[in-house]
């Protein structure tokens, strides 16, 4: 069944990344602060090949990357997702986000991830959804408990140690 790959919250909206998006989307992967946690900056052409590959997910999957917007503006604020953990097919779904720094810690991370989980388990039709963070990323935790997720463990995903968290769609309570 197709279902709308957009979505709009109190004050966000997401919409799937698009060629259009490739200069802010640029500007944020290619930030080290932005980068931290999710290894090297991005340049300019890996930008462009994140873009085709995720419109590419959009495309066989349904599901995938967001670029997250100011409601309302045109204002890209950072990046939410809904994928294959570590990209690897018939992997549990994940959620993840990423923010530019002047919009870090004012809620959106949460209110993002809960619109990715909730498109997951009403749209998309899953039972399960976890996420994961590197350890030293307190923010991205603090975020995945906010959203009612359970800190399961440490486990190796992208070929890194991390901090891993889940939810099933019966236990989750809605941000």
């Amino acid at each position: 069944m197709p279902y709308d790959h957009t979505i709009t919250t109190a004050r966000l909206h997401l919409t799937p990344y698009a060629p259009a998006h490739t200069d802010a989307l640029f500007a944020m992967n290619s930030d080290p602060v932005v980068m931290r946690y999710l290894g090297d900056p991005q340049t300019w052409a890996q930008t462009i090949e994140g873009i085709e590959r995720v419109q590419s997910r959009w495309q066989t999957f349904g599901y995938g990357w967001w670029s997250m917007f100011i409601k309302d503006t045109d204002t890209l604020i950072g990046a939410a997702c809904l994928q294959n953990l570590a990209h690897v097919e018939n992997a549990p779904l994940e959620i993840g986000w990423r923010l530019i720094p002047a919009y870090q810690g004012h809620g959106y991370a949460t209110e993002a991830g809960q619109a990715a989980m909730d498109f997951g388990f009403e749209r998309v039709g899953v039972d399960y959804i976890c996420a994961v963070a590197d350890p030293e990323n307190t923010p991205s935790q603090n975020v995945m408990k906010r959203l009612g997720m359970t800190y399961v463990g440490m486990q190796t995903h992208y070929d890194v140690p991390c901090a891993y968290y889940d939810i099933h769609k019966g236990s989750r309570n809605a941000v």
